[in-house]
């Protein structure tokens, strides 16, 4: 009996003791060591690869997850599994109620300036009557694409229109513009097949192109449209968040930003 009992006691500790290591364990990993970060490739994914030795001294591993679209990166990152993303600016994330009441604003970075962009034609004076101009077809995108032409005299959009504006809210259409909508990581192809094509700069990028040099018309640094490191609610002061926040606003990024894209490329901090 009182080796039953003794045995049962051993037993009873090793379990507890079992128990505690997987809690310690279950501990640390939802703190994490690791930092998972969804970025499309162009300049997102290529300014968080430099990141990673910053980051691994301040006890972090950056795993960087690149996307071709802007759907994806906020769906997994409403799912879990990522602890981060960086692709996007806030009317773009605003545009979809799950994605604006799951996710939120950490901190701006940089903006990549819009442009139109013409493989016909070298000026906008010579954009004829009834071109075709193709836009994304997102709510912030088009709205983005449609108040770059109406800043350049190309159409007036309704009072009141703001960022989200659709072609249904052109009120002036002088030159008797056409439209084509396409996702936006698409806008690249459409070159060939219509007159113009407005194009976010990161797609622009991983085109070829260079914004500076080769867009018809280009918005100005002052551009609203900050481009965004976004996380679940709440895990905005997150360590691990405000190390990446540390490392990504330094000016080791800058200067790199600065050096390889001149323009086409604007730091905001």
């Amino acid at each position: 009996m009182k080796k039953t009992l003794l045995s049962l006691l051993i037993a009873g500790v090793f379990v507890l003791t079992i128990n505690q290591n997987a809690d310690a364990g279950g501990k640390k990993d939802a703190s994490g060591s690791s930092l998972t970060i969804g970025a499309t490739p162009t300049p997102h994914g290529e300014l968080l690869e430099l990141l990673k030795d910053d980051l691994a001294a301040q006890g972090y591993t950056l795993k960087v997850v690149i996307y071709n679209d802007y759907v994806q990166p906020n769906e997994a990152l409403v799912a879990g599994d990522l602890d981060a993303n960086y692709f996007q600016h806030i009317p773009y994330l605003e545009s979809n109620e799950a994605w604006s009441k799951a996710l939120g604003n950490a901190f701006g970075v940089h903006v990549e300036p819009l442009g139109l962009y013409s493989n016909k034609f070298k000026s906008i004076g010579q954009l004829p009557s009834g071109a075709t101009v193709a836009i994304a077809n997102d709510p912030s995108n088009g709205g983005r694409g449609l108040l770059l032409l109406q800043a350049n005299r190309l159409l007036t959009l309704r009072e009141g229109a703001g960022l989200t504006a659709t072609v249904q809210d052109i009120a002036d259409n002088p030159r008797n513009l056409q439209f084509r909508e396409l996702d936006a990581a698409q806008l690249p192809r459409a070159l060939g097949d219509v007159d113009a094509v407005v194009i976010n700069g990161n797609y622009a990028l991983d085109a070829g192109l260079n914004p500076v040099t080769d867009s018809l018309i280009l918005e100005g640094a002052d551009s609203p449209y900050v481009n965004i490191v976004v996380v679940r609610k709440g895990d905005e002061t997150a360590p691990k968040i405000l190390a990446l926040k540390q490392a990504l606003l330094s000016q080791k990024v800058k200067d790199y930003i600065n050096n390889k894209w001149n323009g086409s490329v604007v730091a905001t901090f």
